[in-house]
C-alpha cells in the first residue's frame, strides 16, 4: 500500500498553519543569512584596518539591527508557546522541552567561549607584542622547516622499508604486497615502477588513473644512490578553497634491490606518497604569514583590541539568537510527528480508525508517521475484515439456527452431565415436550423423559469407553418412549450422539413410528398371505364333510330332536366355514392388493356411482354427497378408488349406527344423529382434490388414531381391523396425503372422519361425470 492511499486530504486549518510554519521558517532563513553575511564582512573589515576604519560602524549597526529582528522573531515564538500551553493545546509541554533543550545546547557552549575568549582576548593581546614574539615567530619558523625535514626523512625510511618488504615479491603479486605495504605505513598511495617508467602496480587512489606521474630522473638517480630519497611537493601552491592551506604530500621513491642480486632481474622503484598534517602546513604558513603581519599590527594594540571585543560580542548575540531561533525550529519540526504519532494513538485507543496525517518528510520520523497511518488503515481493513466475517457467521449461524429449526429431527445439546442446553423445534415436536422451558435441567428430570435421559447418559458413558477403545466417534441406538403409561401410545425414536468439541455433547433423534408401523403392515401382510394358504385348503373339504354327514344321517335318525340337533350343527359349520373364508379372502385381499393402475378419473363421478349401492331403504337419509362442481380429474385407479370409498362408507356407517344405538339406550326417544357425509373439494392453490367423509360416531381414542392404520388394529367387536389398513396402503399406491382426526364440537368430540388429497391428472378422464347444478347434492 503506498502512502498516498492513507494520506488524508488537509484542512483550511491544517493548510493555514503550514503556511504560517513556511513564513516563520523563510523569515527565520532570511534573517539568519543577512546576520551570517553581515558577520562575514565584519570579520573580513577586521583582517583590514583601512577597511575597517571605514565601514567598521556601518556594518555593526546592521548587524544590531539583525539582532535586534532576530530577538523580535524569538519574542514572538515564545509568545506563541506561552499561548499554546495556556490553551492547553496537546503537546505544547513537549514543544517547550525541545526548545529549551536545544536553546541550552547553543546558548550554554556560546556564553562559555564568550567569556573565555573575553579573558582572552583582553588579558593576553598586550603579551602579543612583546619583545620575545619576533624571536619566538624565527623559531617557529625554524621549527615548522625542522619538523618538515624531519617527516621527509621518516618518509624515506618507510619508503626503503617497504622496499625490502617488497623485494621478493614477484610482480605478479605485487598490488596485494602494496597494499599491504600502504595501509602499514599510512600512505594515500603506493606505486611500483620499473627502471624505464613503466608501471607494475599500484594501490592507493593513484591505480584508477590512466596515466599516473612517473617519478624524477632525479629522484631515480638519488634512490640508486643512497637506496631511498624523499622531497616535500605542493607547499608553496596555491590552495584550491580559500582560507585553507594548501595540500602538501611527501613523495618518497626506494630502490627494491631483488634478492641475491640474480641476473637478468629488472630494477625496480616503490614510490609513496603521504599527505602532510593539515595543522603541521596551516602553522607553517601561518608563521610565516603572522610574521609579516606582526610589524603591522604592533602599532594599532588599542584599536585591535576594540575591534575583537566588539566582534566577538556582536558574534555571540547573533549567535545565541540564532541558537535559540534554530531550537525553536528544530524542536517544532521534530515535535511534529512526535504529535502527530500521539494524536493517531489517542484516536486509535479511542476506536477511531480513519487515516491520519502523514508528513511529507523523507527522515525516519516522516517514515514512521507514514508507517503509523500504514497500520492505522491495515487495522480498518483488518476491523473491517473482522466485521464482514462476524456479520457472515452471523448469518451462518442464522442458516444454521433456520435449519435446525425446520428440521424434522430432534437436536438436543446436552452437557457431560446430562443438562439440556440447546434444542430445536423438532425436538419438541418428536418427543411432544415442550423442551425448551427445559434448558438448563438435565434430561432425565423431564417429565415423562426420566428413563429416555438415563439410557442416552448411559449410552454416552458406554461410547466414552469404546471410543477410548475402538475411535469410534459416534453411537447410534433405539429406543421406545411411553407416554401415558400406555402401551399402545409409543414413540419409537433412533437416536444417534456424538462428542462435540469442548465439554458438550449432540444428541439427534428421529421419530421412526411411521417406519415401525410399516415394517409392521408388511410383516402383518406376509402373515396374512400365509394363513390365507394355510387356512383356506382346509375349509371346503370341511364343509363339503359337513353337509355330506347331514346327507347320510338325515333318514337315519329316529326323531325330530335328535334330527334338529343335526340340521343345527351342520348349519353352524357351515356357517363358520363361510366366516372363515371371508377372513381369509380379507386376508389375502390385503397382502395381494395389486399395483395401482393410475389414470385419470372424475372422483365426483365416482362418489355418485357408488352411493347409487346406498339407496335401499335401510340407508335412507344417512349419506349426503357435498361436491364441488370445480373438481378436475385426479390421478388414481378407479377399482382401488372404489374399495376405498366402500371402506370408509361402512366404517362411518357402523360408527353412526353405534352411536344412535347408545344414545337410544341411554336416552330412550334420543333425535337422529346426522348423516354420514362425503365431500371434495379443490385446493385453494387449485393443484389437489380434497375428499373427506365423516360420521356422527363416537370418534376414536387417542391411542387409536396414532395407530388406526394397522392391521388388525379395530373398535368394533366383529371387526378385523383390516379396512383402514388396505384405505391406508391404497392411499400410499396413489401418492396420495391420508389424515384421521375427530371431529370436535364446544370440547366434545361429535365423530370422527378420514381425508384423503389427492393429485391432479393432466389426463382427462375416459368417462366424464355427470354435470351438476350445485355444489350440494340432495341427500341419499
Amino acid at each position: 500500500m503506498s502512502d498516498k492511499s492513507v494520506r488524508p486530504p488537509a484542512s483550511p486549518e491544517a493548510r493555514r498553519a503550514r503556511a504560517r510554519r513556511w513564513t516563520l521558517g523563510v523569515v527565520a532563513a532570511l534573517v539568519t543569512a543577512i546576520g551570517l553575511v553581515l558577520m562575514f564582512l565584519l570579520a573580513q573589515a577586521t583582517n583590514n584596518r583601512t577597511l575597517y576604519e571605514r565601514n567598521y560602524a556601518r556594518l555593526f549597526g546592521i548587524n544590531v539591527v539583525v539582532a535586534v529582528l532576530l530577538a523580535l522573531v524569538l519574542a514572538w515564538v515564545a509568545f506563541r508557546l506561552v499561548k499554546r500551553l495556556r490553551q492547553g493545546k496537546f503537546g505544547s509541554r513537549l514543544l517547550i522541552r525541545l526548545a529549551a533543550i536545544f536553546a541550552l545546547v547553543g546558548v550554554v557552549p556560546g556564553l562559555l567561549i564568550y567569556v573565555v575568549s573575553y579573558q582572552f582576548v583582553s588579558r593576553s593581546i598586550e603579551s602579543w607584542f612583546d619583545v620575545k614574539v619576533e624571536g619566538a615567530l624565527d623559531a617557529g619558523l625554524n621549527l615548522g622547516r625542522a619538523t618538515l625535514d624531519s617527516l621527509s626523512q621518516d618518509m624515506s625510511n618507510k619508503a626503503r622499508a617497504g622496499g625490502a618488504l617488497l623485494s621478493d615479491v614477484p610482480d605478479t603479486a605485487a598490488g596485494l604486497a602494496l597494499e599491504r605495504v600502504r595501509e602499514q605505513f599510512g600512505a594515500t598511495d603506493a606505486l611500483l615502477w620499473t627502471a624505464n617508467g613503466q608501471l607494475i602496480a599500484g594501490a592507493g587512489a593513484s591505480r584508477f588513473q590512466i596515466n599516473p606521474e612517473r617519478p624524477p630522473a632525479q629522484m631515480q638517480r638519488q634512490a640508486r644512490a643512497n637506496g631511498a630519497v624523499a622531497q616535500i611537493e605542493g607547499l608553496d601552491d596555491t590552495p584550491t578553497v580559500a582560507g585553507t592551506p594548501p595540500t602538501a604530500t611527501v613523495r618518497a621513491l626506494a630502490l627494491v634491490r631483488r634478492p641475491g642480486f640474480e641476473l637478468g632481474a629488472e630494477t625496480r622503484f616503490l614510490e609513496l606518497t603521504v599527505p602532510l598534517p593539515t595543522a603541521v602546513v596551516a602553522n607553517a604558513l601561518a608563521v610565516q604569514e603572522a610574521n609579516r603581519e606582526y610589524q603591522e599590527r604592533a602599532l594599532a594594540r588599542g584599536g585591535l583590541l576594540r575591534m575583537y571585543i566588539g566582534t566577538l560580542t556582536l558574534s555571540l548575540f547573533l549567535a545565541v539568537f540564532g541558537a535559540v531561533l534554530l531550537a525553536v525550529l528544530f524542536g517544532n519540526q521534530l515535535a511534529r510527528p512526535l504529535l502527530v504519532l500521539a494524536d493517531g494513538v489517542r484516536q486509535v485507543a479511542g476506536g477511531d480508525l480513519r487515516p491520519t496525517t502523514v508528513l511529507p518528510g523523507k527522515d525516519e520520523l516522516g517514515g514512521l508517521t507514514r508507517s503509523f497511518a500504514l497500520m492505522t488503515q491495515q487495522l480498518a481493513d483488518a476491523r473491517g475484515a473482522v466485521e464482514k466475517t462476524l456479520g457472515e457467521l452471523d448469518a451462518a449461524r442464522a442458516n444454521l439456527q433456520t435449519i435446525l429449526d425446520n428440521l424434522t429431527s430432534g437436536v438436543i445439546v446436552l452437557a457431560v452431565d446430562g443438562t439440556v442446553l440447546s434444542t430445536n423445534p423438532g425436538a419438541t415436536r418428536v418427543l411432544r415436550m415442550p423442551l425448551a422451558a427445559y434448558e438448563g435441567r438435565n434430561l432425565a428430570e423431564v417429565p415423562g423423559l426420566e428413563e429416555f435421559g438415563r439410557d442416552v447418559h448411559q449410552q454416552f458413558e458406554e461410547f466414552e469407553v469404546e471410543r477410548s477403545q475402538h475411535g469410534l466417534d459416534h453411537w447410534q441406538h433405539a429406543f421406545e418412549l411411553h407416554s401415558g403409561g400406555m402401551a399402545d401410545d409409543t414413540v419409537n425414536l433412533v437416536a444417534r450422539g456424538a462428542e462435540l468439541p469442548g465439554p458438550a455433547r449432540l444428541l439427534v433423534f428421529d421419530d421412526i413410528s411411521e417406519i415401525v408401523s410399516a415394517q409392521r403392515a408388511q410383516a402383518w401382510g406376509e402373515v396374512a398371505r400365509r394363513l390365507a394358504h394355510e387356512i383356506k385348503n382346509p375349509l371346503t373339504p370341511i364343509q363339503l364333510s359337513a353337509e355330506r354327514l347331514e346327507l347320510k344321517l338325515a333318514g337315519k335318525l329316529q326323531g325330530s330332536a335328535e334330527q334338529a340337533i343335526l340340521a343345527k350343527s351342520v348349519k353352524t359349520i357351515v356357517d363358520q366355514v363361510d366366516a372363515m373364508k371371508r377372513l381369509v379372502n380379507e386376508f389375502r385381499d390385503y397382502a395381494r392388493l395389486p399395483a395401482a393402475d393410475l389414470k385419470a378419473v372424475d372422483l365426483n363421478a365416482l362418489v355418485l356411482d357408488i352411493l347409487h349401492l346406498y339407496e335401499s331403504d335401510s340407508n335412507h337419509d344417512r349419506v349426503q354427497a357435498e361436491l364441488d362442481p370445480r373438481c378436475r380429474s385426479i390421478r388414481g385407479d378407479a377399482q382401488q378408488l372404489r374399495q376405498v370409498i366402500h371402506n370408509l362408507l361402512q366404517n362411518a356407517l357402523d360408527a353412526t349406527e353405534a352411536a344412535q344405538a347408545a344414545r337410544h339406550q341411554a336416552e330412550g326417544d334420543a333425535p337422529p344423529v346426522p348423516p354420514v357425509v362425503v365431500r371434495t373439494r379443490l385446493s385453494e392453490s387449485g393443484e389437489r382434490v380434497r375428499m373427506t367423509v365423516q360420521d356422527s360416531g363416537t370418534g376414536f381414542a387417542e391411542n387409536i388414531l396414532k395407530r388406526a392404520f394397522e392391521p388388525y388394529v379395530t373398535t368394533k367387536a366383529k371387526g378385523t381391523g383390516l379396512g383402514l389398513a388396505v384405505v391406508k396402503k391404497i392411499a400410499d399406491e396413489h401418492g396420495a396425503r391420508i389424515e384421521l382426526s375427530n371431529r370436535v364440537q364446544d370440547g366434545a368430540v361429535v365423530g370422527a372422519q378420514v381425508s384423503l388429497s389427492f393429485a391432479l391428472s393432466p389426463e382427462r378422464p375416459a368417462v366424464a361425470a355427470a354435470p351438476h347444478s350445485s355444489q350440494e347434492h340432495p341427500v341419499i
